[in-house]
């Protein structure tokens, strides 16, 4: 299974070229002050920093493992922190640096289970007790060219879902149960159904989580049973 940086080389070849969709959902972020630290993890080009910081927000950074990422970012916006990821899912910021975090379209970068535990890890780690993830990715689809996907990739991969496109790149859609299983050290405030756009322009059902760190939590991360023992990609 990859590890979190073996598609790097896609992600730095396609940071000019695909647009990100997944959407903002705004009354998710009323009750967070316009002061509070934010982070985007798997930030991209900026899009939903840049959207944040539209929304009057002012303490805000991005991660992501690309460098080419990162670098049409700092030229979108110039007045914004990024920082590519040396060493994913481990970021550098310190524990508990952040108020919220957003996590858009990563979860499906990442087909290993391990690794997605260890990702959570990481930001539980960096989240304030206390404080939100709000996560937005891609469900199991249930068309035709979905489930041909899924069935052709099935004797490569353990998990039910994961795909290979013709670009090359490794992708994972998700049984809903997943995040429950995934986030269960959260406590659930809200969820909501999404249609959205992939990068080749097909329509999809995704799903938008917003969970929140124990406010009795202290800066101990948690971790999955087995994650030293998986292999690890972002």
């Amino acid at each position: 299974m990859s590890g979190f940086d073996s598609q790097i080389p896609y992600w730095d070849s396609a940071a000019a070229t695909k647009t990100f969709t997944h959407p903002l959902h705004l009354p998710w972020l009323g009750g967070i002050s316009k002061h509070a630290a934010i982070l985007d993890y798997g930030c991209g080009y900026g899009r939903t920093l840049k959207e944040l910081e539209q929304e009057g927000f002012d303490n805000l950074a991005g991660v992501d493992t690309s460098p080419a990422m990162i670098e049409r970012a700092r030229r979108l916006h110039p007045g914004m922190r990024f920082t590519v990821l040396d060493a994913p899912p481990l970021s550098p910021y310190s524990d508990a640096a952040f108020d919220a975090a957003v996590l858009f379209a990563v979860l499906t970068c990442i087909p290993d289970e391990g690794a997605q535990h260890r990702l959570i890890t990481e930001l539980n780690r960096v989240l304030k007790p206390g404080g939100t993830l709000y996560v937005s990715d891609f469900l199991l689809q249930d068309d035709e060219r979905n489930r041909n996907r899924y069935d052709q990739s099935a004797s490569h991969y353990d998990n039910y879902g994961v795909f290979e496109t013709d670009e090359g790149a490794v992708f994972r859609h998700h049984p809903r149960s997943w995040f429950a299983s995934l986030l269960c050290e959260f406590e659930t405030l809200d969820t909501r159904d999404i249609t959205v756009s992939t990068m080749s322009g097909h329509e999809s059902t995704g799903i938008q989580i917003l969970v929140r760190k124990s406010a009795l939590a202290s800066h101990k991360p948690v971790s999955s049973p087995d994650e030293e023992e998986r292999p690890g990609r972002f």
